[in-house]
């Protein structure tokens, strides 16, 4: 294809869906997800995408605005002069022109293109039904006591927190394909990072830090031992495998860790930008703040001097007074994460506004500098911020959904209540003896008889089975083990966006400027 037809070939598929795609390539420090892709197909049945209501977008300007802007004629060549020229000359203004972008309303069809944008709607879209599916379970089970049946709602929040570690597992692989290598290198250290303060972590003796899981370790290994003695497993090493088990979730914590870098860093540039887009407006201020701070309480609320030990004996002069019982802390902590979880939610579409106002502040900041510059340049520059849309918002987002469907599951599988009643904490629940199916007494019966009688044995030793299987899951895997894990994870999850926000706040306020 001839550099012509390759041009006439780009304006047609630009052409087709009017300024709702783009093609640019080329890196820039948005690494890999810098560039657009075109993907689109006729009869999509695709949802409203649910940033689009109050967003705006930046326009590049033409090749014709910035050379009017320049004060000189658009040049034109014909196809004999690129043929005599060979490669064109690119277009160049001055950096300082008065230059204006352009904003247009983002709307469905801008979204649809975007990189990610299936990943992203995918994993809202679960979200939301894993959220009515849990509020369901829990209207069903405040009516209905469904204690021996599986908690549906508690298995969907387990796979969300599943899907969004998966979802960043991928957008941090594009990082290790990049050429540069510099995010590769970013996410390397901050997992190395993290995997010195987790073992710093789970040596901490549970009355500082409450999580439960030398407990609910123990409850496991217990009940394994007892599973794997009816199984006829004698030899069960329970320090190695303890060992083993400690160094494993060392290593998952480093894993989080490293997945969570960039949306900190992410995280703590949105916040910056839209602070100071909502000067004017103290009230909305004051919710960012709250917002970028609710890691933070997450991390004390399992402190428990500063947390539990206080609000029961609260210093008053010379006495104590109690604020909040030992015995109903365990609901009021549920309920404050979930609370600042939800504001965390409405406050997204700030951070997405601050971030599309990139665009803006990177011409402003081009006009103070000296020179020309390609005119291709700085429509890549403008078009790769709202490109780039997508992936931000799964960085923000992503985050918040972990710590929420954590502290879900660990409220449906923990066997805690979001009332004020006190809550018994679950013992040691050793593994039961297996049911036997009874056998069936030999009769004198047909030969149709007994082929559905054979059939219906089968199925029923089929039922026998996995009851068997459900039974032994639930003996070993106890409320017990996963008030630890789950709360562990939640505190985790929350460790590293503190880390990484703040180290971010540190680059873009003092490094970035200087």
């Amino acid at each position: 294809m001839s550099p012509d037809e390759h041009l006439q070939e780009k304006k047609r598929k630009r052409s087709s869906v009017g300024n709702a795609v783009y093609r640019v390539d080329g890196n820039s420090a948005g690494g890999q997800f810098a560039g657009c892709q075109y993907y689109a197909e006729d009869g999509s049945t695709l949802l409203i995408c649910t940033l689009a209501p109050f967003l705006f977008r930046f326009k590049h300007p033409s090749e014709g605005e910035l050379c009017a802007l320049a004060g000189k004629q658009m040049p034109k060549q014909n196809r004999r002069d690129r043929r005599q020229n060979g490669e064109n000359k690119p277009l160049t203004v001055p950096k300082d022109i008065d230059l204006h972008l352009d904003k247009a309303p983002v709307n469905a069809m801008d979204a649809l293109v975007l990189r990610f944008f299936l990943e992203y709607q995918w994993l809202v879209d679960f979200a939301v039904y894993a959220t009515g599916v849990f509020l369901f379970t829990e209207c069903y089970y405040s009516v209905v006591d469904a204690s021996k049946e599986v908690n549906i709602g508690a298995i969907w929040c387990v796979l969300t927190v599943l899907f969004s570690l998966k979802t960043l597992h991928t957008l941090m692989s594009h990082y290790f394909r990049s050429e540069e290598g510099g995010e590769r290198s970013v996410c390397l250290a901050f997992g190395f990072l993290f995997l010195l303060v987790a073992m710093l972590v789970l040596v901490v003796r549970e009355d500082y830090l409450e999580f439960g899981l030398e407990s609910g370790f123990s409850n496991l290994f217990d009940n394994l031992e007892i599973f794997a003695k009816q199984q006829g497993y004698a030899d069960w090493s329970i320090p190695v495998t303890k060992l083993t088990v400690k160094l494993g979730l060392a290593a998952l914590c480093a894993y989080i860790g490293a997945l969570m870098a960039f949306p900190g860093l992410r995280l703590a540039q949105t916040h910056l930008d839209a602070v100071q887009m909502n000067s004017a407006r103290p009230l909305i201020q004051i919710l960012l703040h709250m917002s970028f701070l609710s890691p933070v309480i997450v991390l004390v609320l399992w402190v428990k001097p500063m947390a539990r030990d206080f609000l029961a004996n609260a210093p008053m002069g010379k006495t104590s007074v109690t604020l909040v019982p030992s015995a109903v802390f365990d609901s009021m902590r549920l309920w404050i994460i979930v609370v600042l979880c939800v504001l965390r939610l409405a406050l997204t579409r700030y951070h997405m506004q601050a971030y599309l106002n990139l665009a803006q502040k990177w011409v402003e900041q081009m006009k103070k500098e000296a020179g020309r510059i390609a005119a291709i340049d700085i429509q890549r520059k403008v078009t790769r911020v709202f490109c780039y849309l997508t992936v931000v918002t799964l960085q923000y987002l992503i985050p918040i959904l972990l710590i929420l469907f954590s502290t879900l599951a660990l409220k449906a599988l923990g066997d805690f209540s979001w009332g004020t009643s006190a809550e018994e904490i679950p013992g040691v629940t050793p593994a039961l003896v297996m049911p036997t199916a009874a056998p069936v007494l030999p009769g004198s019966l047909d030969e149709d008889e007994e082929g559905m009688e054979d059939m219906e044995e089968d199925v029923q030793a089929t039922v026998a089975r996995l009851s068997e299987t459900f039974t032994a899951l639930r003996s070993v895997l106890t409320p017990l083990f996963f008030r630890g894990f789950f709360a562990f994870l939640t505190w985790w999850v929350a460790a590293c966006q503190v880390v990484s926000s703040l180290f971010g706040i540190y680059f873009h306020q003092y490094l970035m400027h200087n």
